[in-house]
């Protein structure tokens, strides 16, 4: 039997394809060539994982979908958060069990916290994640800078910490991540960066929003360039949903972990939403996807 792990590495070889002949539109059997399968085996590896055909998938790596996901798709957070944040502890999204650090914890920049991380396949490249004993910590994709480059970022959140790399041990919570299942998250930041953390998670899957509307969600209007160092200082890509967050403009605006993989992100969301429901889109927000499971009421 084909292992996941298998099929993660080919998919992050078509999409890395496709994103990169994107403006060449290549064929299928093209695409099939570039990561070694027959197109037939190819066309049912890719329509399974993403849930729309390679070809549908090329139409939603382009700038043009980021803004009609904004102009369609776009999320009020005001109203979202109508109920509004009560602190750190208490989330309004139904799929992540979060425990902030403790002021005392994040002023000692992890001194005393074990932190185990590995390299994992995904759907998007190779990625990095660390987790301390309570929860995933760390979640970052290698494909852009490497994996010196992402192991140094992570490292640096929190640099009195012991690193100890142990994938094995952190294997299981990776596959119940893909597989769909409810993520326990350990995080670190400062409170106005929690708080936009917690915007994000408000944002549903397939949809968008924009740095000021974050910004007003939280209660601070004008701090829309400090939003935007927060939502780049998230630690839990995908995860946390950074990716979904635009310039008014409906330009990408910056990712921490490389433009490519945003782009990526949006259109592998994009697509099975509209999969979902063609005219509106309107299951995304229930959607299940690797890293989000839904909990019963």
């Amino acid at each position: 039997m084909t292992q996941p792990s298998y099929h993660h590495a080919v998919i992050a070889r078509a999409i890395a394809y496709i994103d990169s002949t994107k403006d060449s539109q290549p064929r299928l059997e093209q695409v099939a060539e570039a990561v070694g399968l027959s197109p037939t085996h190819f066309q049912r590896v890719f329509s399974q994982w993403v849930g729309v055909s390679p070809k549908r998938y090329q139409q939603y790596l382009t700038l043009d979908h980021a803004k009609s996901l904004l102009q369609e798709r776009f999320t009020l957070l005001d109203t979202a958060l109508e109920t509004g944040l009560s602190g750190t502890g208490r989330l309004h999204d139904l799929f992540l069990t979060w425990e902030a650090m403790s002021p005392g914890e994040y002023a000692a920049k992890g001194k005393g916290l074990e932190i185990r991380w590995g390299w994992f396949d995904s759907p998007f490249g190779e990625m990095i994640v660390a987790a301390t004993p309570r929860g995933i910590c760390g979640m970052g994709f290698t494909a852009e800078f490497g994996r010196d480059w992402s192991l140094a970022d992570m490292q640096s959140r929190w640099p009195d910490a012991t690193f100890l790399q142990d994938g094995s041990a952190l294997q299981p919570q990776v596959n119940r991540i893909l597989g769909g299942d409810a993520a326990q998250l350990h995080l670190i930041g400062a409170p106005f960066q929690i708080k936009v953390w917690e915007a994000l998670l408000n944002v549903p899957t397939g949809h968008v929003t924009t740095y000021s509307e974050i910004a007003k969600a939280i209660g601070n209007p004008k701090a829309v360039r400090a939003v935007g160092t927060a939502v780049g200082r998230n630690p839990v890509s995908w995860l946390i949903p950074c990716h979904r967050a635009l310039r008014k403009s409906g330009a990408l605006g910056g990712y921490h972990w490389g433009l490519p993989v945003k782009r990526a992100l949006l259109a592998w969301e994009g697509a099975r939403a509209d999969a979902d429901d063609p005219q509106t889109g309107s299951l995304a927000k229930d959607h299940a996807r690797p890293g989000f499971a839904q909990k019963s009421a």
